[in-house]
């Protein structure tokens, strides 16, 4: 295991949290499982049963005298482990019991019912679902905050204000005041307008009162009360003419419209503010209400709870006046994150809304003696609802399980489409904008490089979500100009208030600040203060960008859009079978692997008492074992190989906590997604053009970029009308040759080495038979039924594939734990394992943005070479570099070096890095040492080498005149080395950088792409070859092709590209024919594509014939050929 040594000189205060809090901690508050049914409190899952129950029926006036009400809910525990379930193709869930209490209100006889109200998915330990046997995430969404919001448009000189008042998503209205042209200022509320003194009236104001609220702004208000029709009104007189605008139709009654501007505004259960959208608004306009409605209903009379105050703030707004300032709606204060617990709850809430409304109605319907909470409940809306969220939701992704980084990436992405929230087509510039309050909340360089560019993100490192869903960013106290180790986790809103430094800041052995001034920034503005100014301090450097964004060393020198390029690409990288931790790396790589969950975790103190390749037991001082069973060989959603591999040995202590087993890309506890390869910069004979990259045989031949892929293939056996199908090894018309994997149940044998076209499952149907005759009839009857046609309808190795067989499995209908579609008798699934050899065509990339692909793979004896006589891997072309701006890749690849020769790997955190000098003098070492060696060695100076390091003088890469020992030193710091031609064996005429920089091989293989067709299928309608490889289709020769081959005069090529190669079903037939008979290929005749244009013409009336000396002829005959 190689010494890790470590630059920078910031001590941070606290470790990066848990990275997968955000989901685990949301989901166990959203379920309170470690809370008995009286200690929980009203969130989650218990809010939502809170808000629907009680139901009872007094809606429709008929009064049934029955209340059913919610006690309590608990949790089954879940029949299948999560690993069962992936294997089952069932999900990971536990039974929903709710115990519910039905009350005659009438006789007072209660009655009491444990229901079952459906699955409930669980997460797992890693904080993801398992849902049909595949891995899914939620991802969290970033949306607007509820609460009160102030915004202003330009308007001639000056700017016009509105005010919006947002509830929850789907919980209530939304409330617009704006100002029209002439001054005057209307609430909308479901696209109906009024005046605002309306509403007013409604809530008791007289005309005096009203004039009293907006003492100082009367223009606003007369204007108003000139286009209010009810001046003077009373209560009910105002109520009725409100109801005439929201309802134009109905009739307009008190009793009615009491209760509709209740249900509309003042009812918690239809329209709610949330936690987050009353403490805005109290914030906001300095209230101190806690309703989650706008309005109230006490004693006959509706009551403001922050409507009035809205209509003040704007009209002081639009008057200018001092303190009123409008919204900003992207700053992070006003956004806030839906995670996984709010938005199952939100589901769960659907659902029991819809239950609640079949409760209802048979309540009404039923027999009121009869009726208990098992008889009135009905799950299904429920199930539906959960299925519907977890199967189809946009937010229900497919988990990334590339590598486990892309599984952290996932469980800490945040988006902002979704139900409720933006699309592509409507987002604008601002909305996918960095913002100065992302800082520490949001990384503003790891998202997306397509249509979603901005509105998928990611949480910065250290930041966290609040209870209010809120992104809070953590800041060190200062007091007295003392830096202080107490850690104050702030929103955007709390933030602004405060002067705060950076974590560079030099600082005293006392923590006090060096200089007599500070850098700091306050509402996003740099300037420099006093030390006794400043208020707070960040925490770390790395506290502004996501987990992925700080696995880049030297990321301070990279151009931001390659640095985003590189996060993305981290998540493409294939684990390779050789695991190779970077020799440069910024220190996070533990942790990514740690909170994974890809690596296995001891969880007591103790002793390994055995290992082998799938379980580990420990023991401890009590003599209790712990037994670790580990992952072998199982496939992710992408196809790649989860596996795990011990670490420890009999006899090792190990502590709770510590690494005992290394996952997929993941070496001695660290991630390795790539490998340390020993690169030069330089152009290569023009197979390194436009990024194009050139490599050694060596890594082909050591494994070291061979990466393990899981195919899955699936064959069931059904009932059909004909007859059952079978899986059997008795298939018709096949060699024993082509059976000889198969077992006696003709299912394919583990360890066979498989190829395209080979059988995995036997498998036979019977054929259509056509109606006997008579005479059939009467010879069956009576010599028997004969043995039936089968067909074979064997699952195959498709085009491109095959493996080694890894397993296979057998559901049969019946069994414990299987569910199979309808129809289905059994089924058979078939794991092949393919082991993938780097090859051309592959793409590569560092992690600073720098990708290519794989042009030439050179034997090692062609490569240049070192003066030591060793061949570089792998040649990047110097054009990559300097237009890009990512300069990270050079001071890694020098830093690499010096690792490589010292035998240690170095950890540069990012923002902290190695400086240049200490890199230079690392070289200058590792130098000094390699001449002491080749002295007691006896070597003496190569002339071809002593050439360019004379000319490197002459050129100003070194001095002048220096001996050859002092010039190879002042060469080493410069990062260069001589390099020699492997072809010719002359020295390179300049030096050239060579160090170690770590490669990644991404997910985009070659062997997933690469295609090629002869004959295959046709389209049904056109007859024209399929397209795609899933469907072994051909290469589309479009228009511009086409003029391409007219441009050239290439008119036979066109022609039998449109015909014989196309759509002219018979000249495809005769060429054929003739192409394996040896004979020349006929000419091509009509294409069907000609005579489906012919019958269009003919639809609209036309008559096209085709003519032949002046003769009509049939181009639809038989034939379908021309005389």
């Amino acid at each position: 295991m190689r010494e890790i040594r470590k630059f920078g000189s910031i001590e941070e205060v606290i470790e990066l949290p848990n990275l997968t809090d955000i989901q685990i901690k949301s989901y166990n508050t959203f379920l309170q499982t470690d809370k008995s049914a009286l200690e929980r409190e009203n969130i989650g899952l218990q809010s939502a049963f809170k808000e629907v129950f009680p139901i009872d029926e007094t809606e429709r006036g008929r009064q049934t005298g029955l209340v059913l009400d919610f006690l309590e809910y608990t949790l089954q525990a879940p029949e299948f482990s999560p690993e069962e379930c992936r294997e089952k193709d069932l999900s990971y869930h536990s039974g929903l019991f709710a115990k519910l209490q039905l009350v005659h209100k009438d006789t007072g006889l209660i009655k009491e019912d444990q229901v079952f109200l459906g699955d409930l998915p669980l997460m797992t330990e890693d904080g993801s679902f398992v849902i049909n046997g595949a891995d899914r995430v939620i991802v969290s969404q970033i949306h607007r905050s509820p609460g009160t919001y102030f915004t202003g448009a330009p308007k001639g000189m000056g700017r016009t204000y509105m005010a919006s008042i947002i509830p929850m998503p789907k919980r209530g209205p939304w409330i617009e005041l704006e100002f029209d042209n002439s001054d005057v200022l209307w609430m909308k509320v479901n696209k109906k307008k009024f005046p605002f003194t309306l509403i007013l009236r409604v809530l008791g104001y007289s005309d005096a009162e009203i004039r009293g609220l907006f003492a100082g702004n009367e223009a606003v208000v007369e204007t108003t009360f000139a286009e209010d029709t009810t001046t003077g009104a009373s209560i009910e007189e105002a109520l009725l003419k409100l109801f005439t605008v929201l309802r134009p139709g109905d009739p307009p009654k008190v009793d009615k419209a009491t209760s509709y501007l209740f249900s509309l505004l003042a009812d918690p259960r239809r329209y709610d503010l949330g936690e987050a959208g009353r403490y805005k608004m109290n914030t906001k306009l300095e209230l101190e209400f806690q309703e989650s409605t706008l309005l109230g209903f006490e004693d006959g009379r509706f009551i403001d709870y922050g409507l009035v105050a809205t209509i003040q703030y704007l009209v002081n707004l639009q008057a200018g006046a001092d303190g009123f300032e409008e919204d900003d709606i992207d700053h992070l204060g006003n956004r806030r994150i839906r995670t996984v617990g709010e938005l199952v709850a939100d589901q769960i809430r659907v659902g029991l809304g819809r239950m609640a409304r079949g409760v209802r109605e048979r309540m009404l319907l039923g027999n009121p003696d009869a009726a208990t909470p098992q008889k009135l409940v009905n799950n299904r809306p429920i199930v539906a609802a959960l299925r519907e969220f977890f199967g189809r939701s946009q937010l229900s992704q497919f988990k990334d399980q590339v590598n486990p980084l892309s599984e952290l990436r996932h469980k800490r992405r945040i988006s902002a489409l979704g139900p409720g929230g933006l699309t592509r087509e409507r987002a604008g510039f601002d909305v996918r904008d960095v913002h100065r309050t992302h800082y520490g909340r949001i990384c503003p360089i790891e998202t997306p490089e397509g249509a979603n560019i901005g509105l998928i993100t990611s949480l910065a490192s250290f930041s966290q979500v609040n209870p209010l869903g809120f992104i809070e960013a953590p800041y060190r106290r200062v007091v007295d100009g003392k830096v202080t180790d107490d850690v104050q986790y702030m929103t955007a809103h709390e933030e602004d208030k405060w002067v705060i430094a950076q974590a560079n800041t030099a600082l005293g052995d006392d923590n006090s600040f060096s200089g007599n001034s500070v850098l700091t920034r306050r509402l996003g503005d740099p300037f420099y203060v006093d030390p006794e100014t400043v208020d707070f301090m960040d925490v770390s450097p790395k506290q502004i960008i996501s987990v992925p964004t700080s696995l880049i060393p030297f990321l301070e020198h990279d151009d931001a859009n390659r640095a985003l390029m590189g996060s993305n690409m981290q998540s493409q990288a294939v684990p390779l079978i050789r695991p190779d931790a970077p020799y440069v790396g910024t220190g996070v790589e533990e942790r990514v692997s740690r909170d994974s969950g890809t690596v296995l975790l001891a969880t007591d103190n103790g002793t390994v008492s055995y290992v082998d390749a799938k379980r580990i037991v420990t023991e401890n001082e009590r003599s209790v074992e712990k037994e670790y069973f580990l992952t072998r060989f199982q496939r992710s959603n992408q196809n790649t190989n989860l596996d795990q591999r011990p670490l420890v040995n009999v006899g090792d202590a190990v502590t709770a906590g510590q690494v005992i087993a290394d996952g997929p890309a993941s070496q001695n506890g660290r991630l390795a997604l790539g490998q340390n390869v020993l690169i030069a910069i330089m152009p290569f004979d023009g197979y390194n053009f436009e990024d194009a990259i050139v490599l050694s045989e060596r890594l082909v031949r050591s494994d070291a970029y061979t990466s393990v892929h899981i195919e899955k293939y699936e064959k069931e056996a059904r009932d059909t009308k004909l007859g059952p199908e079978k899986i059997t090894r008795d298939i018709p018309g096949l060699s024993e040759a082509a059976l000889r994997d198969l077992d006696e149940d003709g299912v394919v044998r583990i360890g066979a080495e498989v190829k395209q076209g080979d059988i995995l499952v036997g498998h036979t149907s019977f054929k259509g038979e056509t109606e006997p005759t008579p005479e059939e009839r009467l010879l069956r009857s009576i010599f028997g039924e004969k043995a039936r046609e089968v067909k074979d309808t064997s699952l195959r190795v498709p085009p491109g594939d095959g493996g080694i067989i890894l397993r296979t499995v057998r559901f049969r209908r019946g069994d414990a734990g299987v569910e199979l579609k309808p129809g289905v008798q059994e089924m058979v699934r078939v794991y092949i394992a393919q082991k993938r050899r780097l090859i051309e065509g592959d793409k590569l990339a560092n992690r600073h943005g720098n990708k290519g692909v794989v042009a030439k793979i050179m034997p090692p004896e062609d490569m240049p070479y070192l003066p030591d006589g060793t061949p570089v891997d792998l040649v990047f072309n110097p054009l990559g570099v300097p237009s890009r701006m990512n300069l990270g890749q050079i001071l890694e690849t020098h830093l690499g070096l010096a690792a490589y020769k010292n035998g240690v790997s170095y950890v540069t955190p990012v923002f902290d890095s190695a400086g240049e000098e200490e890199i230079k003098d690392l070289l200058e070492d590792a130098t000094k040492r390699d001449l002491v060696a080749d002295k007691e060695a006896g070597f003496t100076t190569d002339e071809r080498e002593a050439r360019v390091i004379e000319r490197a003088g002459k050129l100003g890469i070194i001095g002048r005149d220096m001996d050859h020992d002092d010039a190879r030193t002042a060469l080493a710091r410069t990062g260069k080395t001589v390099l020699f031609d492997g072809h010719t064996g002359e020295a390179i005429d300049a030096p050239i950088v060579v160090g170690v920089m770590y490669v990644m091989k991404l997910y985009h293989m070659v062997e997933d792409k690469m295609h090629a067709r002869s004959t295959g299928p046709y389209s049904l309608i056109t007859q024209q070859p399929l397209g795609g490889k899933a469907q072994f289709g051909g290469q589309r020769l479009g228009e511009m092709e086409c003029w391409a081959l007219q441009a050239h005069g290439a008119a036979h090529t066109l022609q039998e590209m449109l015909t014989i190669k196309s759509d002219d079903i018979d000249g495809r037939n005769t060429s054929y024919e003739a192409i394996v008979k040896g004979n020349d290929v006929l000419e091509p005749t009509i294409p069907e594509s000609f005579k489906v244009l012919v019958k269009e013409l003919h639809s609209l009336g036309l008559d096209v014939q085709v003519m032949d000396d002046a003769q009509p002829i049939s181009i639809f005959d038989e034939s379908g050929r021309g005389k």
